[in-house]
């Protein structure tokens, strides 16, 4: 395995971090217990969770998965072998009221959050605490762009970066990120962490992919300079890019035939993307998954890779892509691909 430091701290972090949203729902008990087991064995001490999980939103999944992380950790004492780290849920009027009646980031929600997660995870501090979404209009999930921000009532990065600073002043949270973010959020954070002396964020977890390449314009840049480093997710498009849903087909308890309404990876464009990069991949006796990991393993301003499995078969794959290099002719032939299909699935 290889490791990375965590933005400006003395946190050693994997560079392939376990995700865990499927835990609870597509995955038992039992079955994320073998995968954290496994990943541990393989050198994988970065677990990534939040609150929301698991996925998809539903008031009877809220907080199973960290609850299953709680009872592992319980189980099997391994707490100071691994870096935790959770999300709280941003400003949102789609998932209803079971969180909270309608979560919001601001101290009271944040409060309450924070020690639901804490519990449910049996655990009296977190390694990192993201910001799972801005409360703010701005364009993420999908969302190419903004042309309005009429009509906000959303609680302001001061606001929300204050209660950060009193949960890290506590010891309750060790070092903040930010999620689903843009460059001009990133630098509020920034600036206000250094005019009051605040936490920084150390993180910024964001979709990165052969399909979304989005960070590399104007996020890729600070990340590098600023130090604080990317948390990839969705490396495989919710597995689009292993190249089992072309042609209509892919199991019938994968994610995007489960939930038909998981489609942002699957427009005309991002299927002519995905035929072009399987192909690349097999033409080199690679596999389509291995290479779209390792892509984003090779990005510099990559801290970690969020990879997420349902089986341990999947699991094993997806780790092992941290020993592939892809060749220059490949990253040449992937960046022909990018030019002429360029993000179709932001």
């Amino acid at each position: 395995m290889k490791y990375n430091k965590l933005g400006n701290t003395d946190l050693e972090v994997s560079a392939i971090c376990l995700g865990t949203m499927t835990w609870g729902k597509q995955n038992t008990q039992q079955e994320a217990f073998a995968q954290l087991d496994y990943a541990l064995s393989q050198g994988v001490n970065f677990i990534d969770t939040a609150e929301l999980y698991a996925i998809p939103p539903r008031a009877e999944t809220y907080g199973k998965t960290e609850t299953i992380i709680g009872h592992w950790l319980a189980q099997r004492g391994k707490r100071d072998d691994i870096v935790l780290a959770s999300k709280v849920v941003g400003n949102t009027e789609s998932l209803g009221k079971y969180i909270r009646n309608g979560p919001r980031l601001n101290r009271k929600q944040m409060t309450e959050a924070l020690e639901g997660s804490l519990k449910r995870l049996q655990t009296d501090y977190l390694d990192l605490y993201q910001i799972h979404w801005p409360a703010r209009t701005t364009n993420c999930f999908g969302i190419r762009g903004i042309s309005s921000l009429q009509n906000e009532d959303v609680e302001s990065i001061e606001e929300t970066l204050e209660v950060l600073d009193d949960f890290v002043r506590s010891g309750r949270v060790r070092h903040i990120g930010i999620s689903n973010e843009t460059p001009w959020g990133m630098m509020q954070y920034l600036n206000l962490a250094a005019s009051r002396g605040w936490p920084r964020p150390q993180s910024i977890q964001n979709p990165y992919n052969l399909l979304n390449r989005l960070f590399e314009v104007g996020l890729a840049e600070m990340s590098l300079r600023e130090h604080i480093g990317l948390l990839a997710y969705s490396p495989l498009a919710f597995g689009m890019l292993s190249g089992k849903y072309l042609q209509g087909q892919g199991p019938e308890n994968g994610r995007m035939n489960l939930f038909p309404d998981y489609q942002r990876y699957r427009s005309e464009p991002a299927i002519e993307a995905t035929h072009a990069y399987v192909t690349l991949a097999k033409e080199n006796g690679l596999s389509p998954t291995q290479m779209a990991l390792a892509f984003v393993n090779s990005r510099d301003f990559v801290t970690a890779n969020i990879i997420g499995a349902t089986t341990l078969e999947q699991l094993r794959e997806d780790i092992d892509s941290i020993h592939l290099e892809l060749s220059a002719e490949v990253m040449q032939s992937i960046d022909e691909i990018h030019a002429r299909i360029p993000d179709p699935s932001p």
